[in-house]
């Protein structure tokens, strides 16, 4: 690991503040990513600023009828927050599929949603990788890509996002709150990751300052059907190889709206907006007309021969996963009952 400075921010100014005055800055908040990085090598920031103090801990009811959630609320916190299990039991279950207990309990919200890709070559200091060292190449392109992206890869980098809890954030249409030297904003959360392009090592659209200061959940959450469907090599703590995060609103048997995400295939969580609404009016359990929406998904997919198998997966995940949301839920189970599998 290598030495750097140390500050600690009295606020979300003073962060700001901070990180733009302090080349070579990296904010802390849990530590779970950025820590094993430092250890690896792979990042060797010049300074850290701690804002694990900043008042951003706090779920509180919104004016619209959703929940603002600060960016230093642990995961497992929210998982467990009441509010979260009955009116968005879907983001429930992506944080209780994603690591072990005793990572979510340090993990942050804030950090979760920045937090970097786990390709083996980006964290092999040895290795050619772009996103850690720009301009020396990718070599997971010709090399063990099993785990790498079918969408939106270039031939700069084929990594993927890891994070389980963006992929139902994608899904739910959540929005963004961040500060920097030019004040607050809010973004769509579907704006914040960026597709690797030539500039793979540009993993977001926020400028270097920006803090996350919290994440807008909408009233509409999809408690009624919903899942999220995480397909894994095993099923104790693996990353995904494609995840499927559905919420849907049904009336009278019909589709009426509806959020559909997949993870572990792309640099951001995927989402086809357009197909989705193609489904919109269908009944709820129209076969037909989920697997044409499935293929429509997958028809844009270009696999490396390690990957290709992600294809047909990602479309049977995502045929599941309606599947799942249809299904009849036993009293109590809506954010325990998670729809993880080993592929």
């Amino acid at each position: 690991m290598n030495r750097f400075s140390y500050a600690r921010a009295k606020s979300v100014a003073d962060a700001v503040r901070l990180h733009s005055v302090t080349p070579g800055a990296e904010f802390l908040a849990g530590g779970t990513n950025l820590v094993d990085l430092m250890r690896e090598d792979v990042m060797r920031p010049a300074a850290i600023i701690d804002i694990t103090r900043l008042p951003l801990r706090e779920i509180e009811a919104t004016k619209g009828g959703g929940l603002r959630i600060g960016a230093l609320v642990t995961n497992s916190a929210l998982a467990w927050d009441a509010r979260v299990a009955e009116r968005y039991p879907l983001l429930a279950q992506a944080l209780l599929a994603g690591a072990s207990a005793q990572i979510r309990n340090a993990a942050t919200v804030g950090g979760n949603l920045l937090q970097r890709t786990r390709c083996l070559y980006f964290y092999d200091p040895a290795t050619c990788c772009n996103k850690r060292a720009p301009g020396t190449g990718c070599a997971a392109l010709d090399g063990v890509n099993r785990m790498h992206a079918i969408f939106g890869a270039s031939e700069h980098c084929i990594a993927t996002h890891p994070s389980d809890l963006c992929v139902a954030l994608e899904a739910l249409d959540a929005t963004l709150h961040v500060a920097g030297r030019r004040g607050a904003r809010t973004l769509p959360f579907d704006s914040l990751h960026r597709l690797p392009g030539h500039t793979p090592h540009r993993e977001t659209t926020l400028a270097d300052e920006e803090l996350i200061t919290a994440v807008e959940l909408p009233r509409e959450g999809y408690a009624q059907h919903f899942t999220y469907l995480k397909l894994r090599d095993r099923q104790s703590y693996a990353f995904a190889l494609v995840s499927v995060a559905l919420g849907m609103r049904v009336e009278d048997g019909e589709m009426r709206a509806l959020g559909c995400a997949l993870g572990g295939v792309a640099h951001k969580p995927w989402r086809d907006r357009e197909a989705e609404q193609r489904l919109i009016g269908h009944a709820a359990d129209d076969t037909r007309a989920i697997e044409r929406y499935a293929d429509a998904v997958v028809a844009h997919a270009d696999p490396r021969p390690g990957n290709a198998f992600k294809v047909d997966l990602a479309r049977r995940a995502i045929v599941r996963a309606f599947e799942q949301a249809l299904a009849p839920r036993a009293e109590g189970a809506s954010a325990e009952g998670s729809g993880e599998e080993s592929a």
